[in-house]
């Protein structure tokens, strides 16, 4: 079975995430106390307990859901020998999950991985004031169509396609009003449902510039080494190993639009027959079946999940 291994994005989160692994395994133990010490907070309490608002802020979600996804892999290296090099022959992650990736592919160093996901949180966070950013959702629309209603809704201000996740299913971003009106627009064009999501951010989006030049300035003191298999991008859906162009992807990705429909379909067309999917929940392993029905999927979560895929 030729595998890529996924990895989650914002959305995610759960609180109690990780909880059962920590409690199972010295080898999460320690990838929590590496984040909570890089953090000098103590972030696996709030996975683990809550409360949920707390977690759910962009700058803890982030670093979160990275150190649950690399508390997996550690495990399964710790228990089993697992190593990714040999078992996987790509790897990707839905926006923050490409630092989940890198982190799990030894490309970027646990830490520096926790410190860059905070820091990124906190510039999404404060790049747009509260209220004046918004996201939607546009289901039962193909991406020409999405593109449509967010040029139609934009009318001057920024209505980005932030994420092209699977057939029928765009977000938009950007100012408040003019993601409205792409939802209007939407409704108009034949979406089966077009709504606003709870976000508290306007992510991948032109609004979000300034974040970009953070992680910019961030990515260049970080040392990265070329992951154990290829990363495939975001931002460009094809597979990318030097880690000065990995750097550039990361820092576009902040205002580019997630292709993750084309994504799967890269992969599928690179000989990739199962993603595993690394981490909370089964979003993107739920996904495939709508982008490609030729592609198996599982999800690795829990101890019990890591037991079944060892099997495997």
């Amino acid at each position: 079975m030729v595998r890529a291994f996924v990895f989650p994005g914002q959305g995610s989160q759960t609180v109690g995430m990780g909880k059962e692994l920590a409690e199972a395994f010295p080898a999460a133990r320690e990838v929590f106390q590496e984040v909570d010490d890089a953090l000098s907070q103590k972030l696996s309490a709030l996975m683990f307990d809550g409360p949920m608002e707390d977690l759910t802020l962009t700058e803890n979600t982030q670093p979160a859901l990275m150190a649950n996804s690399v508390a997996i892999i550690r495990v399964l290296e710790a228990e089993a020998g697992f190593d990714l090099g040999l078992s996987a022959k790509l790897i990707a992650g839905h926006s923050l999950g490409e630092y989940s990736a890198l982190a799990a592919a030894g490309a970027l160093g646990l830490a520096d991985a926790a410190r860059l996901l905070k820091l990124r949180g906190q510039a999404m966070q404060t790049a747009v004031p509260p209220g004046e950013g918004a996201m939607a959702a546009l289901l039962g629309l193909d991406l020409d169509a999405a593109k449509e209603a967010a040029e139609e809704g934009g009318q001057g201000e920024v209505c980005d396609v932030a994420n092209d996740n699977a057939p029928g299913q765009v977000v938009v971003s950007g100012a408040k009003a003019a993601v409205e009106r792409a939802v209007e627009a939407a409704k108009a064009k034949g979406a089966k449902r077009a709504i606003m999501l709870p976000v508290s951010a306007p992510f991948h989006c032109s609004l979000l510039t300034k974040v970009a030049d953070v992680m910019a300035e961030a990515l260049d003191n970080i040392p990265m080494s070329p992951p154990v298999v290829p990363l495939v991008s975001n931002v460009t859906a094809a597979p990318v190993a030097d880690p000065h162009e990995i750097k550039n992807l990361l820092v576009q990705q902040v205002t580019a639009t997630v292709r993750w429909r084309e994504c799967v379909i890269s992969m599928g067309d690179m000989g990739i027959e199962e993603l595993v999917e690394v981490g909370c929940g089964k979003v993107l392993s739920g996904m495939v079946k709508r982008i490609n029905r030729d592609m198996a999927a599982l999800n690795v979560e829990t101890p019990s999940d890591i037991e079944a895929f060892l099997k495997t």
